[in-house]
């Protein structure tokens, strides 16, 4: 009995809890800190989203307890939304007709939507390369060396980019799909066609939270499919880029964004064989977007190749297909099935030249 009664006053301690401002939001405003009191006394209120349930029976009635359901986007089989519990909402108009029986107006449900509490994404139909892709692997650290990306990773490379896989992007370049989730368009008119670009929210990103801020830019030229394809003539490009797509964040949010607030990198590998930067605020909590093993700062990438040395000092072919790349790569994945495991077990992968 005293311990129940122990455990009820430790639960009312949060009820009693006065907000007075936020001290903090983080892990993509998943957490917030508040600071305030507790009968006069100052406090200190963390509070994090908990984790999904895994039971099944959860599971079955997680897409229809969705409420206030709000598309932000699609494009091909891609489509992401914002949307609440229904027991949030239930909650949100609970309170909101409880303040209006207070106010001796009549309860209504017409009121503006609660807040939404959930980002989804969605894949349909989808494909046994996306299931591959989003069921929970082992990963494999890898070295790519310059030989193994001529030989069988650049090959890879080609045959994806045969199958398809790209339409999605040149769907958003050719003006078909997603402009009105175009936040910057280089103008045609003014801008070389090898120097435009094309500047997105990111489809994980919320498109509210500064603190989280996450935004996309493809480069509308498609002679360069990933980072193996820099060179040391595309350093001018590359600063140029940055600084243009800098002005633009900047403008795009009024001041309260700067340049030193930003951290531009790409991946390797990336999702997709076409060249683009991703672009995100630098208090983002570092998840595995930007981990070792996958992200590259794009600000390193610029001074190794201005500092790289081919056969003579004028010599601006030299780029990042010559060095050694380490990175993560799940068990799944066809990197490693048809490369990196053939490899590791002595035996000739079956992509590439050398079949």
């Amino acid at each position: 009995m005293a311990e129940t009664t122990k455990m009820t006053e430790a639960e009312a301690l949060v009820t009693r809890f006065q907000f007075e401002r936020l001290l903090n939001q983080d892990q993509a405003g998943r957490r917030i800190v508040l600071k305030g009191s507790i009968d006069g006394q100052p406090a200190i209120l963390l509070a994090e989203r908990a984790a999904f349930q895994s039971e099944s029976s959860y599971l079955h009635t997680l897409p229809t307890s969705l409420a206030h359901i709000r598309n932000l986007g699609d494009n091909d089989v891609y489509r992401w939304y914002l949307a609440c519990t229904k027991s949030s909402s239930s909650s949100s108009a609970a309170s909101a007709d409880n303040s209006s029986n207070d106010e001796g107006n009549d309860a209504s449900s017409s009121g503006p939507p609660p807040p939404a509490d959930l980002k989804i994404n969605l894949i349909y139909p989808c494909t046994d390369k996306h299931i591959k892709k989003y069921t929970a692997q082992a990963v494999r650290l890898v070295t790519e060396t310059a030989s193994i990306y001529a030989s069988y990773v650049r090959p890879y490379m080609q045959s994806q980019r045969d199958e398809g896989r790209l339409n999605w992007v040149y769907n958003i370049i050719e003006g078909r799909t997603e402009q009105e989730d175009v936040l910057f368009r280089s103008p045609a008119e003014s801008t070389p066609a090898d120097e435009r670009f094309l500047l997105l929210p990111d489809l994980n990103w919320d498109r509210e939270t500064l603190g989280a801020l996450h935004l996309l830019a493809l480069v509308e030229r498609r002679d360069i499919w990933s980072a193996r394809d820099l060179r040391k003539a595309h350093v001018p490009w590359l600063r140029h880029m940055m600084a243009g797509l800098a002005d633009q964040v900047v403008r795009l949010y009024d001041g309260k964004i700067e340049r030193d607030m930003l951290k531009f990198y790409v991946h390797y590998q990336p999702t997709y064989y076409h060249f683009h930067i991703h672009i995100v605020h630098v208090g983002l909590e570092a998840g595995a977007t930007q981990a070792v093993g996958k992200a590259l700062s794009l600000d390193n990438i610029i001074s190794q190749l201005a500092t790289m040395k081919g056969a003579d000092d004028n010599d601006q072919s030299v780029g990042l297909d010559a060095v050694d790349l380490t990175y993560a790569v799940s068990e799944g994945s066809d990197l490693w099935t048809e490369i990196f495991l053939p490899l590791k077990e002595g035996r000739t992968p079956t992509v590439g030249g050398s079949n």
